[in-house]
């Protein structure tokens, strides 16, 4: 049985969209039938499983779409619902939005908007329907040199012109019409820089004349994925976490348009799924959705991010040791990890549950068995096949890419537990030599658990896993392997909330001005020197910023700007002061923070060089603090 399913695979795998060149080498071609043979076995355990509990499943419904239904959805999760329906009159916040998207990021949206406007024709429904192309020329005629989408890309996402050229070290694409030839001649190894400078989409759009086939060569053993590396940015790497909300519902609308633009680019097709609501268990461990289980667990223990089952499950595999042979492959005995699962539910918050009992290869069927019974997917019913299709892109680093933009779309409480399970796994990695699970078996034995989601339905999955079983098992050695890169927010997506920030400010400054014009307030003229007066304007002389630290003895300190400044410094400065520690916080805790200015509030890394920062938010004011606070 398992040969035909492989040679069903295998078949699939010649398929490609528009005969394109794509590179194999990452998915189906890399790996032999031989090391398929974990995948097949898994899925055999996992089947195994649901037959004994079968008559307890309710399988979540995928709802088809109807015309024009997708694209609306589209745009409401960009944040763009206000371009139609009843209030597409009112879109003043979207024509701000709209004035940072790139030339593709407009072209992606356009195509959903136009897609919106002919159904709405159709259905003739009452509404006032917006030329797409009025949208965007309203807000091209309001800021001149916006990146208008009959030219070719010259679009620049840093604040500064040249930072996108001298702002980090590493070889640059770049996006003007005066270097169209391949960065691939002049530098060694510039396939494994990530460039977050400049848009992914843009990106692809350039290289899309160039041959990629040499970029991609070799096998799909471990050491072949490419050890892709960021180069340095001077402003600091964020990373999730880093943002306040408000930035990061920016970030995920950006990052929707963007992922949506490079799939565009790329000619694959980027659909979200839309789940039936069904009922759900409201209390318990095993199918319960990961919100009603955060919320439980923080009853218990007060800002939780991870539930408190699958925490507990990772340190008992981890207690005995991670050197097991076979750890996560061989399963545990099938009726012990049921009776298993029945004790927990009764007896894990109550706290009387024996952990003693629990053999290290139930802990792991029982680790399994968790994400498989989520209600809905850990990688969500919205953006699954979204994850499955990243092994349908040309190139490693455009896999990459799409898998970054992926991981900024999930949901708090679903991007947190997977990193976790991420860095589990990697741990148990690191023990291959003893434990003989190497990345590519680690990715086969756990793509399953990820990917065949029992909502879907019987038949489609169950066809589909044939198809897509190399590809997800490879789309799962990826996110183990560069975890690290993928929970990083590019810069271009960070400077695209910036110029928002920027613009909205602008904008409310004209609206204040206008409103106080009309309104002819006495108090006029002392509010307009309120604002003119800055806290960093006050009393600190040109070059020097002033940090301020609420919860350090020194809570405040002028600091000279130098070109070798780093935040890290500033933090040890104030950290190196007597009891500068009041709060007995750890030097690891205490990070300074950028807050205002055009960002809501940053977390810097100890890298970011901060007179490089001053200069692309000199309105922002400095704070340190612990991440906690």
């Amino acid at each position: 049985r398992r040969t035909g399913q492989y040679t069903m695979n295998h078949d699939h795998s010649k398929k490609t969209p528009d005969g394109a060149s794509f590179d194999r080498s990452g998915s189906q071609d890399s790996l032999d039938e031989l090391s398929m043979d974990d995948y097949w076995k898994e899925l055999e355990n996992i089947h195994e499983t649901r037959g004994n509990n079968h008559e307890e499943r309710v399988a979540l419904v995928v709802k088809e779409p109807d015309e024009g239904e997708l694209e609306e959805e589209w745009l409401k999760e960009a944040g763009l619902s206000n371009l139609f329906g009843e209030s597409s009159g009112d879109s003043l916040e979207s024509v701000v939005f709209l004035s940072t998207l790139t030339r593709t990021q407009k072209a992606a949206v356009e195509k959903r908007v136009e897609t919106v406007t002919q159904t709405m024709r159709k259905k003739n429904k009452q509404h006032q329907i917006p030329d797409v192309r009025d949208i965007f020329r309203l807000q091209d005629d309001s800021k001149g040199k916006v990146c208008d989408g009959s030219e070719p890309s010259t679009v620049r996402t840093s604040e500064n012109k040249n930072e996108t050229q001298d702002g980090a070290e590493g070889p640059k694409f770049s996006l003007g019409t005066d270097e169209r030839k391949s960065p691939l001649e002049d530098t060694p190894f510039p396939d494994t820089d990530i460039n977050l400078e400049i848009p992914f989409a843009e990106q692809a759009a350039n290289l899309r004349d160039i041959s990629v086939a040499k970029m991609c060569k070799g096998g799909g053993g471990d050491t072949l994925l490419p050890n892709f590396r960021l180069p340095k940015d001077k402003t600091g790497t964020t990373k999730i976490g880093d943002l306040a909300p408000q930035d990061m519902k920016k970030v995920y609308s950006l990052a929707l348009i963007e992922l949506t633009a490079l799939y565009d680019i790329l000619g694959t097709e980027f659909k979200q799924q839309k789940a039936v609501k069904i009922k759900t268990k409201d209390s318990g461990l095993f199918g319960v959705p990961l919100s009603i289980l955060l919320e439980q667990d923080q009853k218990k223990v007060p800002g939780t991010k991870i539930p408190l089952i699958f925490q507990k499950l990772i340190a008992q595999i981890e207690e005995v040791t991670l050197e097991t042979e076979g750890l996560l492959r061989i399963p545990g005995v099938a009726t012990r990890v049921k009776s298993l699962c029945q004790e927990l539910e009764a007896k894990f918050y109550e706290g009387t549950f024996n952990w003693e009992n629990v053999k290290q290869h139930d802990a792991a069927s029982l680790l399994k068995l968790f994400i498989r019974e989520l209600p809905q997917p850990l990688l969500t019913v919205e953006y699954l096949k979204a994850f499955q299709d990243v092994q349908n892109l040309p190139t490693k680093k455009q896999q990459l890419q799409a898998l970054n933009l992926l991981i900024l779309l999930l949901p708090e409480a679903n991007r947190d537990t997977l990193k976790v399970l991420l860095e589990f796994l990697q741990r148990v990695i690191d023990h291959r030599d003893k434990n003989k699970m190497t990345l590519k078996n680690v990715a086969m034995v756990m793509a399953p658990n990820l990917f065949t989601f029992h909502g879907f339905g019987s038949k489609s999955i169950e066809q589909s896993e044939f198809v897509m079983a190399a590809g997800t098992a490879n789309v799962m050695r990826f996110m183990i392997r560069y975890q690290k890169l993928l929970w990083t927010i590019p810069k271009f997506i960070v400077n695209q909330v910036r110029k928002q920030n920027t613009e909205r400010q602008k904008k409310e400054k004209k609206d204040k001005a206008m409103k106080k014009l009309l309104k002819k307030m006495a108090y006029d003229r002392e509010k307009h020197e309120k604002q003119e007066k800055t806290p960093n304007d006050a009393d600190v002389p040109q070059g020097v910023i002033r940090v301020q630290a609420p919860h350090l003895s020194k809570v405040s300190m002028a600091i000279q700007l130098t070109e070798e400044l780093k935040a890290g410094d500033v933090v040890a400065r104030f950290l190196s002061q007597k009891s500068g520690n009041v709060q007995g916080l750890k030097k690891e805790e205490v990070f300074l923070y950028e807050i205002g200015g055009n960002i809501g509030e940053r977390c810097l890394d100890g890298d970011t060089y901060m007179k490089d920062l001053y200069q692309l938010n000199p309105n922002a004011e400095w704070v340190i603090k612990s991440k906690k606070s």
